[in-house]
């Protein structure tokens, strides 16, 4: 017996106003590379959008705890909380916006 999959791949159609020159250009590129328009559209939408999301996201991964064994900026619990004391000595009707 057969093996039967269904994927489904769930896509929304859009509709682009392309100049001329963008619109040739997307037609050989397609020819070229033997695939549609809304692929090659895809495609940079993907490596402009999603690569650069991919790798700010890499980028604050990789900064988490980085200040950890420093010794010279004292304790961020205890600078929090003294900030907050000194917030909350104060009654919040006649405290002034932060700006």
């Amino acid at each position: 017996m057969r093996d039967l999959r269904c994927i489904l791949y769930i896509v929304r159609r859009t509709q682009l106003y392309l100049d001329d020159d963008l619109w040739k250009i997307l037609q050989i590129r397609s020819r070229q590379q033997n695939t549609t328009i809304s692929a090659l559209a895809r495609q940079a939408i993907r490596d402009q959008y999603l690569s650069n999301a991919r790798e700010r996201k890499a980028a604050m991964t990789a900064i988490i705890g980085m200040w950890k064994d420093r010794e010279d900026i004292g304790d961020s619990t205890e600078y929090i909380r003294a900030l907050r004391k000194d917030r909350r000595s104060e009654s919040p009707w006649k405290r002034k916006p932060n700006k």
